[in-house]
């Protein structure tokens, strides 16, 4: 669990009391440990520091600019999707040149923006896409750097929502067309092919996808020179699976031994663009119980978090780790299996209190006796839950806390019902 422990039967983040930080600053919670993002960054620093590469932390994961900062701080770049990623980017101490900007939708302005801030490259998803930058760059004068993002049609490997690469789906060029699509812009004045990009889809347990992708990219990258085209970067994406049940996920290190080899065979610089890897496990949503029901045969723990602060488990049918911040004497600190049958338990659901049948955050799930008060931890909540979370039913979004060693600091403060209106009261009446 990172730099989550219990001691003393209490769950703390790295040195402080997360029952503290509950009675601090309320419930729910987001809680981050520095020490655990830092580590998995390191983590990939190191294991493929033998490729040099450039290593873009995907901002869509989590996007707080206290993390982002932290992530500049320590030698990544940023992956964004979006303009207002863009801007978070920057916000957070990213420079130009160590930003790539993906996405199957890019606006005008959004790519306007990126040329003028000087972006490393655009992953390009569409023939019509790759047209339009060119176009909008000879407007500006400009020549823009673009990576053919490419779908090599492998086998499914993950969720069907979160795989990218199998044939179909929305993301990137055929394959099949790639290079023809890529010969209509040999030496033109205002588009650079630099890179080709393939992402795979996310999490990822498993070398072999990697192993397969990569070696089509080589193919390609080879095909694409012998156009007339200077390929200097391949861009694998992110993807790498993180624990969420058990130890189910490879270390850094397996994939390096895969992607690094194929990068100095491609004799390209390596993008990565990792961001569950990084943060996923650096994170815990804290909440409260409100109530436990029987009803139906079924019992419920209903809580104070929601899908509208973490919809993984809702839109995903992802599994998290769920325990008492505290269990009750005689409960393990923590099982060794969570989906296991633990004596004297309660199979019961964690929901929240949104009025959707949907919202939960887990099912048939053995715990602890709990009562009103007593305080949940939801693990592995770091990525995609503080990034996906909404207003829903009127809910004002969680607070952030970031934990370095002993001490704590607010990142993001608590939204107020004030702020769920404040952008509708500034409409001129």
């Amino acid at each position: 669990m990172d730099h989550f422990h219990y001691r003393d039967r209490a769950l703390y983040c790295e040195g402080v009391a997360v029952e503290d930080l509950a009675t601090e600053y309320g419930t729910p919670l987001y809680v981050y440990s520095q020490a655990t993002m830092l580590h998995h960054l390191r983590q990939i620093q190191t294991a493929f520091a033998d490729a040099q590469p450039l290593i873009c932390y995907s901002l869509k994961t989590n996007g707080n600019i206290h993390i982002g900062r932290l992530m500049a701080e320590h030698g990544a770049g940023f992956d964004v999707t979006s303009g207002g990623e863009l801007y978070r980017a920057l916000a957070s101490g990213g420079s130009g040149d160590k930003i790539v900007f993906a996405g199957v939708g890019k606006t005008d302005d959004e790519i306007r923006k990126a040329l003028e801030v000087g972006i490393r490259f655009f992953n390009v998803e569409s023939e019509e896409e790759l047209a339009n930058i060119a176009a909008i760059a000879r407007q500006h004068g400009r020549k823009a750097q673009v990576a053919l993002r490419v779908n090599p049609d492998l086998p499914p490997k993950t969720h069907v929502k979160t795989d990218t690469s199998v044939k179909g789906v929305k993301f990137g060029l055929d394959i099949e067309t790639v290079v023809e699509v890529a010969g209509q812009y040999v030496n033109h004045p205002h588009v650079e092919i630099v890179g080709l990009h393939m992402h795979l889809g996310s999490p990822i347990l498993s070398t072999d996808p990697y192993r397969q992708g990569s070696a089509k990219a080589v193919d390609l990258i080879k095909k694409l020179r012998h156009q007339g085209h200077t390929i200097t970067y391949l861009n694998m994406g992110g993807g790498f699976g993180i624990h969420y049940r058990k130890q189910e996920a490879l270390p850094a290190a397996a994939f390096a031994e895969v992607l690094v080899p194929a990068a100095k065979q491609s004799g390209c610089q390596l993008v990565l663009e990792p961001g569950r890897f990084i943060v996923g496990n650096a994170g815990i949503l804290v909440s409260r119980v409100l109530y436990t029901k029987s009803t139906g045969g079924k019992r419920y723990v209903i809580q104070d978090a929601a899908m509208n602060d973490l919809i993984r488990p809702t839109l995903y049918e992802s599994f998290h780790r769920i325990w008492p911040v505290r269990p009750a004497p005689g409960f393990p600190t923590p099982p060794s299996d969570y989906e296991a049958d633990i004596p004297n338990a309660v199979r019961c659901d964690v929901v929240g209190p949104v009025c959707e049948s949907g919202d939960f955050l887990a099912r048939d799930r053995c715990l602890p006796p709990l009562r009103r008060g007593d305080l949940l931890a939801t693990f592995s909540a770091g990525a995609y839950g503080m990034s996906m979370s909404s207003n829903y039913n009127g809910r004002p979004r969680a607070a952030e806390v970031l934990i370095d060693g002993r001490r704590h600091r607010l990142i993001r403060r608590r939204e107020t019902y004030e702020d769920l209106v404040r952008p509708e009261r500034e409409v001129p009446t």
